[in-house]
């Protein structure tokens, strides 16, 4: 074969290299660019509300993994205390329609897989929903239909298994 021959059929395959990847490798979805899903709650307290201001990406996250109409309550940033810029953990508590339902996702800030928990438990009937495993990105989402005075405990423990973000609270959600 001459060289112009050779160099058009590395071309040409080069060409349909490149057309075969774009084909099958993984493509961006409409949802990974779509615009936050979860509102803030009115009754979300002032530091909630200037956490989800300097952390939009991390509360959309959150709200987007419990669904279509729920709206931030309440965002902790943990261990309890520290600087929200240096938090291990978020714990983000979402109501819907008021107090109809409540969603928590403990987002894991630490950038490795940690062992975590997340449960939530109804104040009337006591029922619990509990997510637990090792988790690179988050714990949950658990729900409840009962958030009015929901307890919500959530953990994340090191290898040696000393809990180092810990939560426990009976007023994660609305308590009136």
């Amino acid at each position: 074969m001459s060289i112009t021959i050779k160099s058009a059929v590395r071309a040409m395959s080069a060409v349909a290299v490149i057309a075969a990847f774009g084909l099958t490798a993984p493509q961006a979805s409409a949802a990974d660019h779509s615009a936050p899903r979860a509102g803030l709650s009115a009754k979300a307290d002032s530091k909630t509300r200037a956490f989800a201001a300097a952390n939009p990406k991390a509360v959309a996250a959150a709200g987007n993994a419990c669904g279509e109409g729920y709206e931030l309550q309440r965002a902790i940033p943990l261990p309890k205390g520290v600087d929200p810029k240096m938090r291990l953990a978020t714990l983000f508590n979402y109501t819907k329609g008021g107090n109809k339902g409540g969603c928590s996702i403990y987002d894991n800030n630490t950038g490795k897989s940690q062992t975590m928990s997340v449960k939530v438990c109804a104040s009337m009937r006591g029922a619990c929903q509990e997510d637990k495993g090792n988790f690179t990105q988050y714990a949950g989402p658990v729900r409840t239909d009962e958030p009015v005075c929901a307890t919500v405990t959530a953990y994340m423990q090191a290898s040696n298994g000393v809990h180092f973000a810990d939560y426990n609270s009976e007023y994660a959600y609305l308590c009136d």
